[in-house]
């Protein structure tokens, strides 16, 4: 079975209205906004990845959920495998780093060991406190405006470089291993919101997803994507490179769709945050791609998806 097969079938059991259906990367139960992420060895961090490096990734890419959805980090349940000491210790270490810069108590979990050379496996549930909203992928309408939060394809680059040079460091390759959960943006973001998620899999691939649960498709203008100086530097600003951009994974910008008499850019937002309107919804369904005013055919691949298509 691959993700979308499963998620099907976990639709059978999640029935409870706080699982909203799977729709979501994040259940809302009693006031409180709870997600969980998974990251595994050779799939969202490199065996020569420094170990404080995926600690701090495993408590960013959860708190990424959180900021999507407006929510304040309150607590968290870690799970990991161990077995090689120094690691692990350095391991922790990053996961402590992150949890005091973003307020987040540790309180549980579970450990366990693995057969020597087996991949690391390693889990987060955070819990956040909700907003006075918390907007579901599932509240988009025709009309509304998509705004994303953020740069595109960092962390896909900085992942090249590392595939081409271990040893390869800057500011791209930052990204990759060291995310930054966007927290403030998302609680001005989803004040406004009808819709939000984080952008984790690469935006075409969220966006359908975003798009299938709200009933409407999407146009999205692939020269209005943000990218950041590091990225244009390495890869261009071309078609090519935007769509590099727009199918890459590990973004963790922010999209949201918001009612179009609602200006986004009036948000008070922290200072160098980047904000652009890429699109907007419409009654049709799929995504429709354009750049330069010329329309654009969907690559075959919209992201990463676990277990293929």
């Amino acid at each position: 079975m691959n993700e979308r097969e499963v998620i099907a079938r976990l639709r059978r059991i999640a029935t409870d209205p706080a699982a909203r259906g799977l729709a979501d990367d994040a259940a809302l139960l009693d006031g409180l906004v709870i997600t969980h992420d998974t990251i595994a060895e050779g799939v969202h961090f490199l065996r020569f990845d420094p170990p404080a490096s995926v600690g701090w990734k495993l408590v960013a890419v959860n708190l990424s959920d959180l900021a999507a959805k407006g929510a304040t980090p309150r607590a968290a349940l870690l799970s990991m495998s161990v077995g090689d000491v120094d690691w692990d210790e350095l391991f922790l270490g990053g996961i402590e780093a992150a949890c005091e810069s973003y307020g987040l108590s540790l309180i549980g979990g579970d450990t366990i060991a693995l057969p020597e050379g087996a991949p690391r496996v390693l889990g987060m549930t955070a819990i956040g406190l909700a907003g006075p909203r918390t907007p579901a992928r599932s509240g988009g309408k025709p009309g509304d405006r998509l705004w994303l939060v953020g740069t595109l394809g960092d962390s896909a680059a900085g992942l090249a470089q590392l595939l081409g040079d271990p040893k390869a460091t800057g500011p791209l390759v930052d990204h990759y291993r060291r995310p930054v959960p966007l927290l403030a943006a998302g609680h001005a973001l989803t004040a406004h919101a009808n819709a939000s998620m984080d952008v984790s899999d690469g935006l075409l691939l969220d966006l359908s997803r975003l798009c299938a649960a709200s009933g409407c498709g999407a146009e999205v203008d692939l020269g209005a994507l943000p990218l950041s100086r590091a990225f244009v530097a390495e890869r261009g600003q071309g078609r090519a490179a935007r769509l590099f951009a727009a199918t890459g994974g590990d973004d963790y910008a922010l999209l949201a769709a918001v009612p179009p008499e609602a200006d986004a850019l009036s948000l008070s937002l922290p200072s160098g945050t980047k904000i652009a309107p890429i699109g907007r919804l419409v009654k049709r369904h799929g995504i429709a791609l354009s750049h330069g005013g010329k329309p654009v055919p969907l690559p075959a691949t919209l992201g990463f998806e676990h277990g293929g298509i």
